[in-house]
């Protein structure tokens, strides 16, 4: 999965994502052991300004949905196709926070 936050991260080849070729490059240099041991090839600043813009779009797409919703309700139909792709983007962003809360916050198990 892409988390450089193209907009194609299902499409796009993981070899021209900016988040994949560092994380790959970081699990090179650590011998390869683990999902993200080691170090990661982008730095914790470039996660959290990332994760912060996710959060802003997935928050922004709250509001679409609710918009969406209300003006359906007002013309008495709703559009369940673009109803669809905004729930389906929303969840896409929720999976990427995860993705990158789980690289800034490592669970350790003590």
């Amino acid at each position: 999965m892409c988390l450089c936050g193209t907009g194609r991260w299902k499409s796009i080849k993981p070899q021209e994502c900016q988040f994949t070729k560092g994380h790959l490059a970081g699990m090179r240099q650590a011998g390869g052991m683990g999902r993200f041991s080691g170090k990661v090839g982008v730095n914790e600043q470039e996660l959290r300004k990332r994760l912060q813009l996710l959060r802003s779009e997935h928050r922004d797409l709250d509001v679409a949905i609710a918009a969406l919703t209300e003006a359906g309700d007002q013309r008495g139909f709703v559009d369940q196709l673009q109803m669809a792709r905004l729930k389906k983007r929303k969840l896409a962003l929720k999976d990427r926070i995860a993705a990158i809360e789980d690289v800034l916050l490592p669970d350790i198990i003590a």
